[in-house]
């Protein structure tokens, strides 16, 4: 006997009947129905684990970040401010998709209000979009700092970090609203399954029925003209740090200032490059499975909130000292 299809299977979930694909009955519906990991339904349980983990490291590490730079004086200046923003901006990112993630793997919970879904949409690409943009700020930071140290202090004072990341999120938020006014205005008549983890914006846009090339263009434009002027900007910053640092006259030097821009540089490969590889596949992968593409789009949202403290952490020797030193107390207390 021939395998039911699950759409139909799933049929008594959904709000509207999907016993014919074509039928123009079915438009505008008031929840989407999330598969998960399509052809991984019966590993969700075990691919949670690791989803679960990256979460709980990216809710601990960063809220240790935000305690450590509020608590210590010495931190309070402009990379650790806008180390601040990144890690708020990566709480809210990994905060956006988890819980429902989880909630599918867990619960079998796959239904998500329309407006719901179009508010997580929201969400995921503004504050990747004010992520890249906090990279960037940052990245002047450091070329401001090894390039123009005497000046580094009247040029990035604290009202000019607050401008700075205001202007970041006023970015972020504003690019990123076509995509929900447009995803907003398409009639959706063909199916409100979505095989996919979270409400990602081309896995939604492609349920309409009707001419959407203005999404699909609109959202090559950000990639290239928004991200791509970002990730521009921070190489022309770091050549120039580089001619910086290799005309210091010793090596020790040259290594030392090297220093401060490690972790910044490992959080950056971090950050984009899970998210070009994640492009690349979904537009020249056509033979992959899909759920390696819903991986890899995933991947590209959750290992940078996980990652970013743990660079920074490890490679910030200020932060890594108070770290050693909050754990030392809290240890000689518990003992004592």
């Amino acid at each position: 006997m021939q395998e039911t299809p699950f759409c139909l299977r799933v049929g008594h979930l959904l709000p509207y009947s999907m016993s014919d694909s074509n039928t123009t009955d079915f438009t505008n519906p008031s929840t989407f129905i999330l598969l998960g990991i399509p052809g991984l339904e019966e590993a969700h349980v075990w691919i949670s684990i690791p989803f679960c983990t990256m979460y709980a490291i990216a809710l601990l590490g960063n809220f240790t970040i935000l305690y450590i730079v509020k608590r210590e004086p010495r931190l309070h200046g402009p990379m650790y401010y806008f180390l601040c923003m990144l890690s708020v901006t990566d709480l809210v990112l990994s905060t956006s998709i988890l819980p429902k993630t989880l909630s599918i793997f867990w619960f079998n919970s796959r239904e998500i209000n329309f407006s719901a879904c179009l508010t997580q949409l929201y969400f995921i690409h503004c504050f990747f979009m004010t992520e890249s943009g906090i990279f960037m700020a940052m990245a002047f930071d450091r070329y401001v700092a090894i390039c123009h140290p005497l000046r580094h202090s009247t040029i990035l004072t604290n009202p000019a970090v607050a401008k700075i990341g205001l202007a970041v999120m006023l970015r972020g938020g504003i690019v990123v609203l076509p995509y929900l006014l447009l995803a907003r205005q398409w009639p959706y008549c063909r199916t409100n399954i979505i095989p996919h983890t979270h409400c990602e914006h081309m896995a939604v846009v492609k349920l309409a029925c009707a001419n959407t090339y203005i999404s699909s263009y609109y959202g090559l434009f950000v990639v290239f003209c928004v991200t791509g002027l970002d990730v521009v900007f921070i190489a022309m910053s770091y050549t120039q740090i580089l001619r910086a640092i290799f005309s210091l006259p010793t090596k020790d030097a040259q290594f030392k200032t090297f220093g401060t821009c490690g972790s910044h540089l490992c959080a950056i490969s971090a950050f984009y490059i899970p998210r070009l590889f994640s492009s690349l596949t979904s537009r020249f992968g056509q033979n992959m499975p899909l759920y390696f593409h819903i991986l890899s789009a995933n991947i590209y949202l959750l290992v940078p909130p996980m990652l970013n403290p743990i660079i920074y952490g490890m490679k910030t020797k200020e932060i890594w000292g108070r770290i050693l030193q909050l754990f030392t107390e809290n240890g000689n207390k518990i003992f004592s």
